[in-house]
Formats: C-alpha cells, structure tokens, sequence
C-alpha cells in the first residue's frame, strides 16, 4: 500500500474515530487453548513489553480481609487456575490496541509451581488449593481514585442455545452472519501509541474510510455478508449477539440434529444502545421492569414491531462456527480462554488485566444472599466500564440465562497477586 493512501486511510479513520472506536459487545479472542495443564516457560524467554498503566490503585490487605474467603468451595477451581497459566504463559504479540494483561514475568514461578507435581495441590483437595493459593498469592484490595475501597455493579451472562438451520427457509428467517469480506478493522495504537486500546471498524468507499453499515442498513442492503446459521425467532436472535456466543441446535437441513457453537468473530463497530431503554422511552414499560424475560413478552404482543425494536440497536457482532469439544466448558472469551460457569468474568481491563484471579463480594441476583468467591478476569464486555464493574458468566442454558437476567447487584473485589511482585501490574 503506497505511503500516501496509508497516510489518508489513517487520516479517515482518525476522522471517524468517535462513529466507530467503541468495544465490541464482546471483545476479540486470542488464540485457543485447551483444557491441557501449561507449559512451564523459564522466566528468560519470556518477552516483555512496557507497563500498561491501570487507572486503579491497590491496597495491600490480609486475607482475613475478603469476606467468605475461607468458606468458598473451591472444589473444580484447579482446573482453570491451570488453564489461566497457559494463558499467562503462552507467547503474545504486543497490542496496544487490545485489552490489558496481567504482567507474565510477574506470573512466572507461580505457574512453574502450579505444574510442579511435587508443589501443587491436589486437584480434588479444596483446602489443599486454598493453602496453595494463600502461599503463593497475596490479595490487593481494589480501591477507586479517591482511595477508597472501589464498589460498582455486578451483571450476569450466559451462553445462550437457539434453534437453527444451516439454509433459510420456513421459520429460519433470521441470520447470524460471519465476518464481511469488506471489514476493516483498524487498530490505532500500532500508528499512534497514545490511542492504544483504540481499535476501529470501518469500510472503503473509494478512498475514503467510512462507518460500516449498521444492523438496519446491512438488513436493507442488497450485498450480505455469508450467512452462519438462520436462527427461528428473532429475539433469540438477538440476545444471542447481545451474549457474543451461544450454541445452534441444528433442527433442519444439513447436519440437523447436530448442535454447534457460533463463536464471536468481529463487529460493525457501531455502539451497542439498549433495547430496554429503547422500550422505555416509547413508554413500553419502567426501565426498572426490563429484562430479557419483559422484552420477550413484549416480542411476542407486539411481533409487528419487532424489527423497529432491535433496529433502535445499531451494533451487529458477526460470528465463526466452532465444534464443542466438551459441554461442560464455555466459550473462549477476551483472553482466549474456555469460561468456566460462575468462575469466569469480564472486566474493565482498564482497571483489572485479563488474565488475573480476582476474589468477587457481591450477592445472588435479586438477592441479598452472598455470593463471594473466587473469579478470574477472562473477559471484557462494552457496558463493563469501571473500578469493581463486573460481569459475572453463569454458564450454558435455560437456567444459567435466567440468573444473569436477573442480576445486577452492588459489588466489590480484590486481586490476587504473586506475593514476590509487588503491586498489580500490566503489559
């Protein structure tokens, strides 16, 4: 690409930057990787890159302090404290423009131990973990600007499962696309450091960068992008891109009776606006009285105003179709690791780099019951902005859905940090 076009695409994209520089509803996965225990890598040929600075500030605490910590079950969390060292540990490109994570350098020993037969717990011994975690690790409570502790909301998600068809037709009307030859995306932080974490998403017309097509516009035009599966109701539809992955029940055409996963792949860039509150404006009902339950009786009294419903939304993810290997692990989210069901959450990465264990104090949805325990940051989400802002994954299904509908409680958190490392940090 000659010098001067490269100069005029950053220019447009610059231009367009507050049309398209928002996240995606869930950000990109990196790399898979498998449920396998990782690879010790010496701590030498582990490359490093310049601190990311992180708008928290820690407060070094005992682990008296994180309440419940004693009483969590810690019975499964092995498993994904391993397969978050793989994460730590494998090679990574530098990306400005992505997400934060947490120091690997810092991670080093703890994850040489943690593949240690003769240093790691067993497995299926909760206190054993436990005892492992608090000699290892140190927490560091999360605290806001003003230094004191940090408190924010706590939402829930889930891995919805749909019905589909790999061919239109019938009730299979309504199509979950893959990735637009005619994409862009865009990160700005490899050109300008100073918009790292900016990333954009956009399309040539002539030689101007403009905004892609939003989920209206792409509906009304003639040129689609290649279709994944068609899904039976559009509703389902939708929460599914609102959830960024899900799993399609094949019930028609080619493979049916099969059930796959469709995976997020990339977005329009155009920012995510709540249905909910869409509903509201129009006096549908309070905004206090939406959920994804509410919108669905709505759908179904008002069918003929559907598509002007989700069309308020003009934010589309595209997808990629993966196998499942194993039903009982998730999706792969922001750090490319499986979620595991109410052990994994996305965060602000501004303020939590992905990759970090973290203890969660926060209660059942639509509860004053506790529920404080042990979480690691694998995931971010557009609306999950802030100090102590969570995004709790309650796994696959009808059930997992119906708690994270109703969650949105007060809640706090502490990193845990390797206790050689000093403060919590990130590349």
């Amino acid at each position: 690409m000659p010098r001067i076009f490269l100069r005029a695409l950053l220019l447009g994209v610059l231009a367009i930057l507050a049309a398209c520089s928002s996240p995606p509803l869930v950000p990109d996965s990196g790399p898979a990787t498998g449920a396998q225990a990782p690879v010790t890598v010496p701590e030498a040929t582990i490359a490093d890159s310049a601190a990311r600075a992180l708008g928290s500030k820690f407060a070094a605490v005992g682990w008296g302090e994180l309440p419940g910590w004693a009483n969590d079950d810690l019975r499964g969390v092995w498993t994904t404290f391993l397969r978050n060292c793989a994460g730590l540990m494998r090679p990574t490109a530098i990306n400005l423009a992505g997400p934060t994570r947490a120091t690997p350098r810092a991670w080093q020993a703890v994850c040489a131990a943690a593949t240690d037969p003769a240093r790691a717990p067993a497995a299926n011994n909760p206190e054993a973990v436990r005892k492992f975690l608090q000699t290892w690790l140190a927490p560091w409570r999360l605290d806001g600007a003003d230094g004191k502790p940090a408190s924010s909301i706590v939402t829930g998600y889930y891995e919805p499962l749909v019905v589909g068809s790999r061919k239109q037709g019938g009730v299979y009307q309504w199509p979950l696309y893959t990735v637009p030859a005619d994409l862009l995306t865009i990160d700005l932080g490899k050109v300008y450091p100073e918009l790292a974490g900016k990333r954009v998403r956009g399309k040539l017309e002539g030689n101007r960068v403009v905004p892609y097509d939003s989920r209206a516009s792409l509906e009304a035009s003639a040129r689609k992008p290649p279709v994944v599966v068609w899904v039976n109701d559009p509703v389902d539809n939708f929460f599914l891109q609102v959830q960024g992955s899900g799993r399609v029940q094949l019930n028609d055409g080619p493979g049916a009776g099969q059930t796959i996963r469709v995976a997020y792949a990339d977005h329009n860039g155009h920012p995510y606006v709540s249905i909910g509150k869409w509903l509201a404006d129009k006096g549908e009902m309070q905004l206090s009285q939406t959920s994804m339950q509410s919108i669905r009786e709505w759908a179904k009294r008002n069918p003929k105003r559907v598509p002007e419903m989700l069309n308020a939304n003009p934010a589309l993810v595209f997808f990629k179709e993966e196998p499942i290997t194993d039903p009982e692990i998730g999706p792969k989210g922001a750090y490319g690791i499986p979620l595991m069901a109410q052990r994994s959450i996305a965060v602000d990465t501004n303020f939590v780099p992905l990759g970090t264990p973290v203890f969660l104090a926060t209660t059942q949805p639509a509860s004053t019951q506790t529920l404080n325990r042990l979480v690691f940051a694998q995931d971010t989400g557009t609306a999950i902005k802030g100090a102590a802002r969570a995004d709790f994954y309650w796994g696959f299904g009808d059930a997992a859905g119906a708690q994270a509908g109703r969650m949105k409680q007060a809640g706090q958190m502490w990193v845990l940090w390797p206790k050689q490392a000093g403060a919590p940090s990130a590349r």
